[in-house]
C-alpha cells in the first residue's frame, strides 16, 4: 500500500468522488480519500490521501482555501453558478466597478452564509442536493464562515468581474457571488470557479489527473508540514509508536501544538496534541512501515 498525498488539478465535469475512484484504479488500492470537496463544474486543487495519509486529511481540511472565478451580474440561476437554470434577470448596466468592490467588502470578515440547495451539506440527515433533485427547497440554517480576502477586477465585459477569494473551510464562493448581486440591488451567479490553493498546497504542486502516478505522491510528513515539527531519537520513537502519552519537555515541542513527530530520517511517526496540562497525547500514530517514506517531494 502506498501512503502519501497527491495534489490533483481536478478537471471540470468530474466530481471529487470520481477523482478518488480514478486514484483507486491508478494506485491499485482501496484506501483513498479526499479533503475539500469541489463542485463538478469547478477545477483546481483537490487533495487526495492514500493509505495511512487518509487519517491525516482532517488536519488539512480546515486550512484556508483560495479561489478564482468570474461573477456575472444580472443573471440568477437555480444553482448560483452556470450549471443551473436561469431563474431571474436584472437590469444592472449602471453598476460600476467601485459599486461591486464596495458590495464585496461587506462580506469580508466573519459572515453568516446560507448553504445553497445544490450542495453536500446535510439537513435532517439528507444531503441538500438530494432534496433539490426531488424539487424540494428546505430551510437551511446559516453557518458562520470567514472571508479573508475578496478581490474584484474588471473584464472587457462590463457585466462580468474576475474575483479572487481567500476564505475558511465551508465557504461557498457561489453564495458570495449571489450575495454581492443582491447587495447591488439585482442578482448574480458564479462561473469558471477554480481553486488555486488549500493552505500551502497550490496549483504549482498539482498534477492533472491524467498525469497522476507514483512519482506524484508526497510523503505523509508533507500533509502536516504546517505543524511544528518535533524530531525524536530512536528511544522516544519507540514510545511514540506505541502511542504513549509524553511530557512536553520530553517531546520537545514548542508552542501549544499540534506537533508533527518525526524520526531522525524525517519520516512522520505521529501527530501529537496537548493533553492534561504539560503532557501531549497522540491524535494519529503511523506504523513504522507506513511512515517509512522520507522522500523530499
Amino acid at each position: 500500500m502506498i501512503d502519501g498525498l497527491v495534489v490533483v488539478d481536478k478537471p471540470a465535469g468530474w466530481t471529487s468522488h470520481d477523482v478518488v475512484a480514478r486514484c483507486r484504479r491508478i494506485f491499485g488500492q482501496k484506501r483513498v480519500g479526499h479533503a475539500g470537496t469541489l463542485d463538478p463544474g469547478a477545477t483546481g486543487v483537490l487533495l487526495v490521501g492514500l493509505g495511512q495519509a487518509t487519517r491525516l486529511l482532517r488536519f488539512i481540511a480546515e486550512l484556508v482555501k483560495s479561489y478564482e472565478g468570474e461573477m456575472v451580474l444580472g443573471i440568477e440561476t437555480s444553482t448560483l453558478d452556470d450549471e443551473g437554470e436561469v431563474v431571474a434577470v436584472h437590469q444592472m448596466k449602471d453598476v460600476e466597478l467601485d459599486d461591486v468592490r464596495s458590495a464585496a467588502a461587506r462580506f469580508v470578515g466573519e459572515v453568516d452564509q446560507v448553504p445553497p440547495m445544490v450542495s453536500a451539506v446535510k439537513v435532517g440527515g439528507r444531503r441538500l442536493h438530494e432534496l433539490a433533485r426531488q424539487g424540494l427547497d428546505v430551510e437551511r440554517p446559516a453557518r458562520r464562515v470567514r472571508v479573508d480576502r475578496f478581490q474584484v477586477l474588471p473584464t472587457p465585459d462590463p457585466s462580468v468581474y474576475r474575483i479572487s477569494v481567500e476564505c475558511s473551510s465551508g465557504t461557498y464562493v457561489r453564495v458570495l457571488a449571489a450575495d454581492v448581486g443582491r447587495a447591488l440591488g439585482g442578482g448574480a451567479h458564479l462561473r469558471h470557479l477554480r481553486r488555486t490553493a488549500i493552505g500551502p498546497f497550490g496549483l504549482d504542486r498539482a498534477r492533472p489527473l491524467d498525469a497522476v502516478g507514483p512519482d506524484s505522491v508526497l510523503a505523509p510528513a508533507t500533509v502536516v508540514s504546517h505543524f511544528v515539527p518535533c524530531v525524536v531519537d530512536a528511544g522516544l520513537a519507540a514510545l511514540v509508536a506505541h502511542g504513549r502519552v509524553l511530557g512536553l519537555e520530553a517531546l520537545g515541542g514548542p508552542g501549544d501544538g499540534p506537533w508533527a513527530v518525526l524520526d531522525e530520517r524525517g519520516a512522520l511517526l505521529a501527530v501529537y496534541e496537548r493533553y492534561d496540562g504539560e503532557r501531549a497525547k497522540p491524535a494519529v500514530v503511523l506504523t513504522a512501515a507506513e511512515s517509512g517514506d522520507t522522500g523530499d517531494r
